[in-house]
């Protein structure tokens, strides 16, 4: 059975709440690529076969001074995004509501609230992640006490919501509230079981849904849960869905075209078996993947670290522990560290650091961008020098 869905029948029922109103969107069944698609060999090589960042590349002093550097109100948390607007989850003023969803312009600096308050009714309702482009704005609200949630979508422009809001799926306790990523015109959205709920045997999907559309696509199916969060970049999705499930547990990093909502696979990397990805992304015609613990067999892919590469053109690893998604531009991929980044130059074969802001090491620097981007976004919690207490949220950017 798979996860509950909004239906062509319940396409005209609409939700009225604090004078927005949530349209319904209908869902295509079919997928583009199912779990019995052909998948390459795991890639299992031998752990000195890759290229080791800090052990071979030249130690070097960046010279990358901030293009731009904003101060925000503490309790504003930024997310990934692509375009010029970063979509930022605000704290609320006070209990109610306890979240709202915002937008920061790189342009300006301004940050302006999207959505003031939940759509949903009950008081228990919050928002609990935003995601938007330059045309899109998304956000998923999670009831706290039954657990259920609903990822909504509208057009967006100049900061604020324009059109009519759609509710692109609504989910129970049974279902994680879904990972998203929104790009251009379009929002991609993984519904996949929980683990501590009543349907962990069902099936995992991925959908897309295109700004104006009367409904969604199916687009890939998992027999088991994604490994990770889908990504977004230069017009290239990357998820990791389960693959040749009959021979075991397998994940595909894989890459899809987004111009032909995902029925192009233009890359795969199979991962040796039981090694779980932790993050995964796209910079130029290389993944970057990293996994987060050392497993007992599996090669190089099976060891903790940073991987940039193919399994065609082999990896270049970062043996640190990894963080969040990283990004970069051609050979430059800009990877976070505990408290600061490592920018590893493949073709110089150069690394150096970028470090945080003061006073900012004991919480860290954390990336707004993901995958191929020019202007890198980091945005960082800062403490007060007279008192040691967090007092602001600072965001810089800089040119890669």
């Amino acid at each position: 059975m798979r996860p509950r869905k909004i239906t062509r029948r319940s396409l005209f029922k609409t939700v009225a709440a604090g004078g927005a109103v949530a349209a319904a969107v209908g869902v295509l069944s079919g997928c583009s690529h199912t779990p019995s698609d052909p998948s390459p060999e795991p890639v299992v090589v031998d752990e000195d076969s890759a290229v080791s960042v800090t052990d071979s590349f030249e130690s070097v002093t960046l010279d990358m001074a901030p293009e731009s550097s904003w101060t925000l109100p503490l309790g504003n948390v930024l997310h990934p995004a692509e375009g010029s607007w970063i979509p930022v989850t605000s704290a609320g003023s006070s209990a109610t509501p306890m979240v709202k969803g915002s937008a920061l312009s790189l342009a300006t600096g301004q940050l302006s609230v999207v959505v003031p308050e939940p759509l949903g009714a009950a008081a228990t309702t919050v928002i609990y992640d935003v995601r938007c482009s330059d045309e899109l704005y998304a956000w998923v609200e999670l009831d706290l006490v039954s657990r259920a949630w609903r990822l909504y979508a509208s057009s967006f422009s100049e900061g604020a919501l324009s059109g009519e809001t759609k509710t692109l799926w609504e989910g129970t306790a049974d279902f994680d509230p879904a990972p998203f990523a929104v790009s251009g015109d379009c929002v991609i959205w993984q519904v996949q079981p929980s683990t501590s709920g009543s349907k962990t045997a069902e099936h995992s999907f991925c959908y897309l849904w295109h700004a104006g559309a009367a409904d969604a696509k199916a687009v890939v199916e998992s027999p088991g849960r994604f490994a990770t969060a889908p990504t977004v970049s230069d017009g290239v999705v990357v998820l990791a869905p389960r693959v040749r499930a009959e021979e075991g547990t397998f994940y595909g990093v894989t890459a899809y075209a987004l111009s032909d909502d995902l029925s192009t696979t233009i890359d795969q990397l199979v991962m040796p078996q039981g090694v779980r990805p932790f993050r995964a992304c796209r910079v130029g015609e290389r993944f970057l993947v990293s996994v987060e613990a050392s497993y007992s067999s599996g090669g190089l892919l099976g060891q903790m670290g940073t991987y940039m590469g193919t399994s065609s053109a082999g990896f270049v690893k970062l043996a640190l522990e990894p963080s969040e998604c990283g990004c970069g531009k051609g050979d430059r991929f800009l990877i976070k560290r505990n408290s600061s980044y490592l920018l590893v130059d493949l073709a110089a074969k150069t690394y150096g650091l970028l470090a945080s802001m003061d006073r900012a090491v004991d919480y860290g620097e954390f990336p707004a961008r993901v995958g191929s981007c020019e202007l890198f976004v980091t945005f960082s919690t800062v403490k007060d020098p007279s008192t040691g207490y967090p007092a602001s949220v600072s965001v810089r950017t800089f040119r890669l």
